[in-house]
């Protein structure tokens, strides 16, 4: 049988859709291209979202901006593109929403703004041109900072690429001396993303939480909110459909959603359209305020790390997202082990519903970690967790949060730390782990410094982070698992102010840095008959 003839334009159409993809299936029986091992390569483009930092005239407000030395990555935009890490204000905090030109454009005709595809969409939908940056990193391996001062500073929009995106990572650290958002109150930028797990809110009347949405695009994304309670969902009309403008901010206040009533509660985000970053503020009229920042994705196991060894008050949020129950085993991660809580040894958490425990002073003297796992091994119900806690006592206390954290895999970063008070929780939970935790050099001078840790299995290692020599100003710490298990961490910051133990807890999740790429061949085989 003869073949069809086949014309030239077809021939060069297929040509053009198979050169360069990845041939799952080789011919004559040769392995497959995908039976290869991916390669893992550094990121070209990372993303970050800085929340407004507070409203009160009183704060003060250094931001921190770090790339790991040595990361890799590709210039990003050509060979002969300059790699760029910059954090610029939102445009949402711009005079009628609308900024002016960048340097070197020029303001859009009439004829051209006709000209566009959507011409009937509205300015809000519209990204106008970016502001000055507030926050440039130049290089890696070298960390840079800025300040602000005031309630007027905004939400930062942050983008790096090239050398300087692979764990790219930033955060802002606000003071505020006084006044019903007092505190010590820091949070690591955040990723964009679709679905973020809040548990450790509240809508207490001492307490002013607000959810605050970053859209990191050129275009609008909706937002929805939902609020649960000790027996589920509460009624709202006013959380979906929040429309967040492009490269823009908004900040929700949680007790304008609903109704209802209720100490503690779980916030889910999520997005109809597009991406956004979110983090939750708290402030507490009696013991101070702090950023929760989301929970690790819901896992049959939850690893919170970095409970100070003088907490006074240590309480615990869980929830369960899935259609069944959590029956959980809560243990202490310690110095020399693991050991069950006495009184608090299971957690039943109801599908759909908030479950708290008032855990007290749990650590009683000595540095921890909380595990929440399965308490049949056969039945693990994905969960999200949050610790809220509470150092100092009557009118000296301070509050922070820590979340479920990630692991910390093969490296994680976090930004503004100090010569003083500055401290490290390890935890290994499963086999014992080496680590290397790297002190960068310091925004104004300093020598770069490294240690190798050992974790034992089960338990916390907390230590006082490393100081680069010479150090003048902050300086960025880098922790990469060695060899052994999986290892979860969170940096502990104090900066005590007038007998208040003022403090901030940031875990140290894996970095994402890098990203599996698939081994790709031509196969132009496919063209036979």
């Amino acid at each position: 049988m003869k073949r069809t003839t086949i014309s030239l334009i077809a021939v060069a159409t297929a040509l053009a859709a198979v050169t360069g993809l990845a041939s799952l299936t080789a011919p004559d029986g040769g392995p497959a291209a995908g039976d290869k091992a991916a390669a893992r390569l550094p990121v070209e483009r990372s993303s970050l979202l800085c929340p407004a930092p507070s409203s009160s005239e009183l704060a003060e407000t250094l931001y921190t901006s770090f790339t790991p030395a040595g990361a890799g990555g590709a210039a990003g935009g050509g060979e002969s593109a300059r790699p760029t890490a910059e954090l610029r204000p939102s445009v949402s905090v711009l005079a009628d929403g609308d900024a002016a030109p960048a340097k070197d454009e020029e303001a859009p005709s009439e004829e051209d703004e006709e000209s566009r595809e959507g011409e009937d969409a509205p300015k809000a939908a519209r990204k106008p041109a970016p502001a000055k940056p507030l926050v440039v990193l130049q290089e890696p391996g070298k960390p840079v900072a800025a300040d602000a001062d005031g309630g007027e500073a905004p939400a930062l929009v942050g983008t790096a690429t090239g050398a300087l995106a692979p764990g790219w990572t930033a955060q802002q650290t606000t003071t505020v001396p006084a006044g019903s958002g007092r505190g010590l109150l820091g949070v690591s930028c955040t990723a964009p993303d679709t679905d973020f797990w809040f548990p450790g809110a509240s809508l207490a009347e001492k307490r002013q939480d607000y959810v605050h949405l970053t859209n990191p695009d050129d275009t609008s994304a909706v937002a929805d909110v939902e609020l649960y309670g000790k027996d589920g969902r509460l009624k709202s009309t006013l959380s979906e459909g929040i429309t967040v403008p492009p490269g823009g901010a908004v900040p929700v206040l949680l007790s304008t959603l609903t109704a209802d009533k209720a100490d503690d509660v779980t916030v889910h985000v999520t997005t109809r359209t597009g991406r956004v970053g979110a983090v939750v503020r708290s402030a507490d009229d009696t013991d101070g305020s702090d950023w929760l920042a989301a929970s690790a994705d819901p896992a049959g196991t939850a690893v919170l790390p970095g409970i100070p060894a003088d907490a006074t008050s240590v309480q615990l949020v869980a929830f369960a997202p899935g259609e069944e129950d959590a029956d959980l085993a809560v243990r202490l991660s310690g110095p020399t082990g693991t050991i069950t809580p006495a009184g608090f040894e299971k957690l039943r958490v109801k599908s759909g519903m908030t479950a708290t425990v008032d855990l007290k002073d749990v650590t009683k003297g000595e540095a921890g970690s909380l595990i929440l796992g399965p308490a049949q091994a056969d039945r693990a119900t994905p969960v999200v967790a949050a610790l809220r806690v509470v150092r100092g006592k009557g009118d000296k206390k301070e509050v922070a949060f820590i979340p479920a954290a990630a692991p910390v895999g093969d490296r994680a970063t976090v930004t503004d730390n100090r010569d003083r008070g500055s401290f490290l929780s390890l935890t290994a939970p499963g086999k014992a782990a080496q680590v290397e935790v790297a002190a960068s050099a310091g925004t104004r001078g300093g020598t770069a410094a490294v240690k190798t840790y050992t974790v034992k299995a089960g338990t916390t290692l907390t230590i006082t982070a490393p100081v680069p020599e010479g150090l003048r100003g902050t300086y960025a710490l880098t922790v990469r698992t060695v060899s052994g298990g999986a290892v979860h961490a969170s940096r502990m910051l104090e900066v005590p102010d007038d007998g208040i133990p003022m403090f901030t807890v940031q875990n140290l999740p894996d970095d994402r840095g890098t990203v599996s790429v698939p081994v790709a061949e031509q196969d132009l085989s496919v063209l036979d008959d």
